[in-house]
């Protein structure tokens, strides 16, 4: 299913050299941003689990975000790829290991990646030496760091926007730095989620809904950026095995060590679907004089 969003106005130059299409977006921006942003503020966790945690439960393990020998197509690969020229550039933002990258090469010859941590950015050269890709890569938040990233041919940021508060900002910058075309891909609700249950089981906790892939259509609506959506079915991102799952499920439960057992026989009786629903998002990105 395609869903066509964010249809841009005519340009009308007001007064003082400025858009009237700029104006608009100024004014119009606030809601859909602030919804979000208070969506992924209700994910915060009570001070008192926070504070009774062994440790951050906020945790990306590098060793999920290895990159296959060979990677699956799939609506986001392939929207990338229908705009790529060979010998072109991808940046990919919040690369992980760099799977959103290498799946586009060839006909890509260059990846840059950026990600906060240094552990990625050395999987990431790791993959590009392997493939035999030249590579930079840039440490740091995005869009703190946009201003030292070079731009590409085509930008991605795979599952990355849900923890993102401050979106436009972010999306933005993405949108200045791609020539051709901007990838997102996100499940269609909060990653996260599917731990609802067991926050319930262990904590009594009741998870958030919100905010979902809809939202961010929204956001892109208003701060008028022309996107156009896929969803689909794909293979979640899991751990090796039952023991590596209850490990980092632990963590992220806020729960000592001494209750991993526990955890491993909630997640052996729940056993988590195989597929997940997700959204690929993507534009071309609005023309620099708007």
């Amino acid at each position: 299913m395609h869903v066509r969003s964010g249809l841009r106005p005519s340009v009308e130059r007001g007064f003082d050299g400025r858009s009237l299409h700029s104006l608009l977006r100024t004014l119009t921006v606030t809601s859909a941003a602030q919804n979000w942003r208070q969506a992924l503020d209700a994910w915060a966790l009570p001070d008192e689990i926070v504070n009774s945690a062994p440790q951050s439960p906020w945790i990306h393990p590098p060793m999920l975000f290895e990159v296959p020998d060979q990677i699956q197509p799939s609506p986001s690969h392939d929207r990338a790829r229908e705009v790529l020229s060979p010998d072109a550039t991808v940046l990919d933002v919040g690369c992980g290991g760099g799977i959103a990258a290498f799946a586009l090469t060839p006909p890509a010859t260059h990846v840059i990646g950026v990600d906060d941590q240094p552990e990625m950015l050395v999987m990431f050269s790791a993959n590009a030496a392997k493939r035999g890709v030249t590579c930079e890569t840039v440490e740091g938040f995005w869009p703190s760091v946009a201003n030292r990233t070079p731009e590409a041919d085509v930008v991605t940021a795979h599952h990355v926007v849900y923890n993102v508060a401050d979106i436009v900002p972010f999306l933005r910058a993405l949108d200045d730095h791609a020539r051709d075309r901007v990838v997102l891909e996100m499940p269609d609700h909060h990653p996260l989620a599917s731990l609802s249950e067991a926050w319930r089981h262990f904590w009594e906790l009741e998870r958030p809904e919100d905010p979902t892939s809809s939202d961010l259509l929204d956001v892109l609506h208003e701060i008028g950026i022309d996107a156009y959506r896929e969803q689909w079915s794909g293979p979640k991102r899991v751990e090796q095995n039952l023991d590596q799952a209850a490990h980092f499920t632990r963590i992220r439960l806020c729960l000592p060590e001494s209750r991993e057992d526990e955890v491993r026989e909630f997640l052996d009786s729940h056993q988590a679907p195989a597929a997940r629903e997700l959204t690929t998002i993507w534009w071309d990105p609005v023309s620099r004089d708007l």
